[in-house]
């Protein structure tokens, strides 16, 4: 059966903020939770982007869901050995409630320390690097590595969880849900992408398979597709900007170009029918995703929780 949980959007809230929306979340009858790892928000107007490993923390503390990140690039910004061992720390904190969700990134993350940005079969080839790394040091033993793209000497994790982590690993194109099929323990992706998720399985693919999509609730329709494009235009840029564009201004210049009147007629669920909400969570349960992953755009927090728990999920079973 199809479970469906809460994804906290980092780009969009501080993480006293996200902490509240998970407590809401577990009342309102979501079941896990994702959580976005980014260093910028994809727009100024979002206005946050925290450290993801120390919300983490809090939120172990704070609930009894199921927590993974959503998703983690742990090939440019940050070196796989120091992603193993935040990871393993997690799932210590959160003993058979944490998976590690892995991607190939962005450049608006991964850039900041000047490290060229690779096209995407370079950085699915340090993707695969990475989680040997990353699997390597899960075992407890002391590891030495030598690959093309990371080096570590002599490291050894000492606070490991009783199981190693899971790692779930995302795609958004064939060659990514291919990968995913290859080394990962499970599979997401955004939106109900049933042919990804038919490519992950035929090659192979095994574990739980998540997407995630993205709702604005309010009480005035019109209102909700302002609020979209005044806080996540991004979400309608085609193709591959959304790995290649370095900065927010970049998206802001970009998002110039999507309209109300698209994001109006569009698929996303806005505004407070019931009905457009329940299908488009159904559309991805339908497609056979073993998870769905809702997030909210816009302020009114309370009123989605409470909507939610009242209109939506019940439906849905």
């Amino acid at each position: 059966m199809t479970s469906y949980g809460y994804f906290l959007a980092s780009e969009d809230h501080g993480p006293r903020a996200l902490v509240g929306q998970a407590r809401a979340a577990e009342s309102a009858g979501f079941r896990s939770l994702w959580i976005s790892d980014h260093y910028h928000p994809w727009l100024d107007a979002q206005g946050n982007s925290p450290f993801v490993w120390t919300t983490i923390g809090a939120l172990a503390q704070a609930t009894e869901l199921p927590v993974a990140t959503a998703v983690t690039c742990p090939s440019v910004r940050v070196h796989p050995a120091v992603i193993a061992q935040a990871a393993a720390t997690c799932g210590a904190l959160l003993p058979g409630r944490f998976r590690l969700g892995v991607g190939t990134g962005e450049a608006l993350n991964e850039h900041i320390l000047g490290d060229a940005w690779p096209e995407a079969s370079v950085r699915l080839e340090m993707l695969e690097e990475a989680v040997e790394v990353i699997r390597a040091l899960f075992t407890g033993n002391r590891i030495s590595h030598r690959g093309r793209h990371y080096t570590v000497e002599n490291a050894r994790l000492y606070t490991l969880p009783d199981e190693p982590v899971p790692i779930d690993v995302s795609g958004y194109a064939p060659a990514a849900t291919e990968l995913a099929a290859r080394i990962g323990d499970g599979f997401v992706t955004m939106g109900p992408e049933g042919e990804l998720l038919r490519r992950f399985r035929s090659a192979g693919g095994s574990g739980p398979t998540g997407c995630a999509i993205k709702v604005c609730y309010d009480a005035d329709r019109d209102r909700a597709a302002r609020t979209v494009l005044q806080r996540w235009p991004n979400l309608f840029l085609p193709g591959e900007l959304a790995a290649l564009l370095p900065e927010p201004k970049h998206f802001e210049q970009a998002t110039q170009l999507v309209t109300e009147q698209q994001i109006a007629g569009g698929s996303m669920p806005l505004g407070d029918d019931p009905e457009e909400h329940i299908r488009a969570l159904a559309e991805c349960r339908d497609a056979g995703f073993d998870e769905v992953y809702v997030s909210q755009i816009g302020p009114d927090l309370d009123g989605f929780f409470d909507f939610y728990r009242t209109r939506v999920l019940p439906a849905l079973g």
